[in-house]
């Protein structure tokens, strides 16, 4: 059990890991992403069945569903009115669900990658606040493609390299504000978009940068592999750095200001916000 302190000034937290209590017979995989929904009830998303737990706040576990549906865990998304995203990486889907587990709508064509089309291996999405949907192609593409929220494909951007606009690895993204800001991790940036892809600038120094999430006061967290997590403005000025103590994969904050992380072997873990 880690218990320590990280971080400065007002963002200072207590770090508990691992976070989430199984029930009997239920055993962790590879963790990839979390999130949480209206209630503040955490979801997990890992590389085995079940791949979507869930457990309330103190980390008791409540429910477990997607058995036989997911292939390949990577990102996941809640949106305000909880709907549930995630990447299904490995089949090339986007799987939107409601709280239940019930399968809302599915983008992507299962078990057919596509060249710079939706999709080969997607990474992450991202759903902007009139309920668009951007997905980062990261894995053997290079490119976001935005849908409309009925999984309507509208535009697809980005090409492999290391210029403006270019990837290599998209791998985190998040939509706020009518930019798009997405993770290229392979060239260690976060590079920002309109809405329409025009690009608008990029944010340096981060080491292979792999997930983003923007709060409510517009606080921007980043994480790394140092392993790290910087905290910015939407100026791109750093306000906090902190170390993780593991590669934080996936990250989300709360409603409360709390973090939480999945990363692989290393479970969940929650930063309590002090």
């Amino acid at each position: 059990m880690h218990n320590f302190i990280v971080g400065t000034g007002k963002y200072v937290y207590k770090v508990e890991h691992p976070f989430g209590l199984l029930s009997s017979g239920l055993f962790w995989g590879n963790t990839s992403h979390v999130a949480t929904d209206s209630s503040g009830n955490v979801y997990v998303y890992q590389r085995q069945d079940p791949p979507i737990l869930m457990f309330g706040r103190e980390g008791q576990f409540l429910d477990s569903w997607g058995n036989d549906q997911l292939m390949d865990a990577h990102g996941l998304f809640i949106t305000s009115n909880d709907e549930v995203f995630v990447c299904d990486r490995d089949a090339h889907q986007v799987v939107k669900y409601d709280l239940q587990g019930n399968i809302l709508l599915k983008i992507g064509r299962r078990d057919k990658p596509a060249l710079q089309k939706p999709f080969n291996h997607p990474a992450d999405i991202a759903v902007s606040s009139d309920g668009d949907i951007f997905v980062a192609d990261g894995y053997a593409n290079s490119c976001i493609h935005h849908f409309s929220s009925k999984g309507v494909h509208i535009k697809t951007w980005g090409a492999w390299g290391s210029d403006p606009g270019q990837f290599i690895t998209p791998h985190g993204i998040w939509v706020a504000d009518d930019r798009v800001y997405v993770c290229d991790r392979e060239n260690n940036r976060v590079q920002i978009f309109d809405t329409n892809g025009v690009y608008i600038t990029k944010w340096t120094g981060f080491f292979h940068p792999m997930d983003i999430f923007i709060d409510s006061e517009n606080v921007v967290f980043v994480t790394d592999q140092v392993p790290g997590m910087t905290m910015l403005d939407l100026d791109g000025n750093v306000i906090t750095r902190i170390r993780t103590p593991f590669n934080a994969h996936g990250i989300w904050v709360d409603m409360d200001g709390n973090m939480y992380s999945a990363g692989n072997e290393e479970l969940v873990t929650k930063y309590i916000k002090l």
